[in-house]
């Protein structure tokens, strides 16, 4: 999968990306990379002298893996909708990442039910578990997405 298409399966652009590229997908699970690049803005007020890559982030990094393999696995839906998280049932937070750090995220689908995909993801910093988390996602129009939960 090239850049193009797995773009095509996001709504998000920088400086709100957090996929650099999709390594591996398949019907059940996408690893994608994302590296902390030292300039990123967040770095700077988080925290100033020893800056740290928020919690939230890192699991925006496994929803947006799993924005994408949701989209993927559903080609043919409505091509007005877009992703979005509703619940994180699970986050477990095992290592700090920092400016530099390239974390590889592997997302796996537990479920589908009733349109929604019930997802575990994992965040690695050098084989290292930086965050564990389970959420869910589906899908809203995209009028819709501003008032309510996203990813």
């Amino acid at each position: 999968m090239n850049r193009a298409d797995w773009l095509a399966l996001l709504p998000h652009r920088p400086p709100f990306l957090f996929v650099d590229d999709v390594v591996e997908i398949g019907d059940d699970a996408v690893t994608t990379v994302f590296r902390a690049a030292p300039d990123l803005a967040f770095f700077s007020g988080h925290f100033p002298g020893d800056p740290v890559m928020p919690g939230v982030l890192l699991c925006e990094c496994c929803l947006q893996a799993g924005a994408i393999l949701m989209q993927r696995r559903n080609a043919d839906a409505d091509g007005d909708s877009v992703p979005v998280v509703t619940r994180i049932l699970e986050a477990k937070f095992k290592r700090v990442v920092r400016p530099g750090d390239r974390l590889q995220i592997h997302v796996a689908l537990d479920e589908e039910l009733g349109g929604a995909f019930f997802m575990t993801g994992k965040a690695s910093v050098a084989d290292e578990t930086a965050l564990r988390c389970r959420f869910a996602v589906t899908r809203t129009h995209r009028g819709d997405a501003a008032a309510g939960a996203g990813t």
